[in-house]
């Protein structure tokens, strides 16, 4: 019996709300065996990501939520320190849906999600962002559901964060005109003049109407959205012929107590014949090989930049997840594990 112990957060009640700590349970088990086909990673970094609140919530969705008791869902990588399968070995650095804790044990075959990746391509936590999840869900939503064309206006909320950073940058690749929304000046400077938005719309500084019509005064052709509510709505004002919105995320609405709030000004999509589509990522995974290829070139070329925002330590995690609902982190939120 192995002398290693695992520790874990499990959801122990369904927020209403912003979740708080009662929500959590830190539990400690220790390490069982590995059976024939399974494989141990010791994770060393988490992905912390707006979804997470969704997971949370009983009820019918894209996927099923995180049961009481369950291991929180949390996609992360991590390196792999035993094996049997001859699929995976020790050393291998591994991606793949692991959970808030120290270590997942787990079948290595293809319906678990686990894939290598390579630390000499590009740093751990960039893998959790522009080669991870954010990274799938920025390049297909963008790609295949909102079609940019060269010269047309693509409009990106949570434009400094880990999604929206990414889709901005590959509008600009494709010769579009990009303005982002984000919230602060610190942020919309970093969109701007790290990232290459050509303008970017701070939120906080009041209704974001005025700063829509300086910014895209030739109207909206694609606006990729990541947090819906009012934000939303004064997009929808602005669109144009034909426009395309990927409903990608509603940040401003997840920690709601009361019912969600819908677009009140949904009658543009009808009088300019728009399309509103959601996406979520999942759709694509047989394709995640396309995109990280394409990415990982435009890493390489330095055509697309990236950013993290680490926070240290798993006890830390109930603390650190309420960040992306506050506005306090600066990049893609990552929680260290462990060294690697």
């Amino acid at each position: 019996m192995s002398t290693q112990t695992n520790q874990q957060f499990r959801l122990a009640s369904r927020p209403v709300g912003m979740p708080t700590a009662e929500n959590w349970q830190l539990t400690e088990e220790a390490l069982a065996p590995l059976e024939d086909g399974q494989v141990r990673v010791k994770v060393l970094y988490l992905s912390l990501d707006p979804a997470m609140r969704g997971w949370m919530n009983e009820g019918k969705s894209y996927i099923r939520p995180v049961a009481i008791g369950e291991v929180m869902r949390a996609g992360a990588v991590g390196v792999v320190t035993e094996s049997r399968s001859p699929r995976f070995k020790a050393g291998d650095h591994v991606s793949g849906p692991f959970g808030v804790q120290r270590f997942w044990t787990g079948q290595a075959d293809d319906q678990g999600g686990l894939a290598k990746i390579d630390p000499g391509l590009a740093p751990l936590p960039a893998w959790l962002n522009v080669l991870g999840m954010p990274g799938m869900t920025a390049y297909f939503g963008l790609l295949d559901i909102g079609q940019p064309k060269a010269g047309e206006t693509v409009l990106v909320s949570a434009a400094a964060g880990a999604v929206g950073a990414t889709v901005g940058q590959i509008a600009k690749h494709l010769g579009c005109r990009v303005v982002g929304i984000a919230g602060g000046a610190d942020k919309c400077r970093f969109v701007v003049e790290e990232l290459g938005f050509d303008a970017c719309i701070d939120y906080k500084e009041g209704p974001i109407g005025p700063g829509l019509k300086q910014h895209c005064p030739d109207g909206v052709d694609v606006y990729f959205d990541n947090v819906g509510g009012e934000i939303l709505d004064a997009v929808l004002t602005r669109i144009n012929l034909k426009a395309r919105i990927v409903i990608c995320g509603a940040i401003s609405q997840y920690n709601n107590t009361t019912p969600v709030r819908g677009p009140a000004n949904y009658l543009s999509l009808l009088v300019n014949r728009a399309r509103m589509e959601g996406m979520v990522v999942f759709d694509f995974s047989p394709r995640y090989p396309e995109g990280v290829a394409c990415l990982a070139q435009w890493l390489r070329e330095g055509s697309v930049k990236h950013r993290e925002h680490v926070v240290d330590g798993l006890e830390n995690f109930p603390a650190a997840l309420l960040m992306l609902f506050e506005g306090k982190n600066f990049g893609k939120l990552v929680l260290k594990i462990a060294d690697a």
